[in-house]
């Protein structure tokens, strides 16, 4: 049934009846692998891709790099729980290479996302540093496209 966790985050509007034509499969086998699937803890949840850009909402997000020192027993655990349970954060990632932990969080403003880097996260024992980037336009996210069509606006020049 990986077909159908691809099918479903893709397009998690489609109706059981829809995927079951998609798959080959009954309706009723469907709803209730979607069931095991939500019981387990497999599908997490069912969101919207939001453009942003294109609402009234005043919205910036961030990408934020944080360099851990790791607690003795709990490794990265407790200091990527302590993280998650800030309100702005959208996701939080423990990663290979420079830095430990990479946070997404969202504000109404740049000065929002800089005031939660200075006073609510850089004090948060374990935090080493932090190396913010401000995301500037998006272009895709979790696989939806946010632009239809790319205008290449460089002027040809003839020599």
């Amino acid at each position: 049934m990986d077909r159908l966790l691809s099918l479903l985050q893709n397009n998690a509007r489609l109706t059981n009846k829809q995927l079951a034509v998609m798959l080959g499969r009954e309706e009723t086998d469907v709803a209730a692998a979607i069931e095991a699937y939500e019981k387990s803890g497999v599908i997490r949840g069912y969101q919207a891709v939001i453009d942003w850009d294109k609402t009234d909402a005043p919205t910036v997000f961030a990408r934020i790099e944080i360099k851990v020192t790791p607690k003795k027993d709990f490794g990265f655990e407790e200091i990527a729980r302590t993280i998650m349970d800030l309100e702005e954060v959208q996701s939080v990632s423990l990663m290979s290479g420079g830095y430990d932990l990479a946070v997404t969080v969202s504000g109404k403003n740049f000065r929002d996302i800089a005031m939660f880097v200075a006073h609510r996260l850089s004090p948060i024992d374990s935090v080493n540093s932090t190396a913010t980037h401000f995301i500037l336009k998006k272009y895709k996210e979790r696989g939806v496209v946010f632009e239809e069509e790319v205008k290449d606006e460089r002027r040809m020049t003839l020599l």
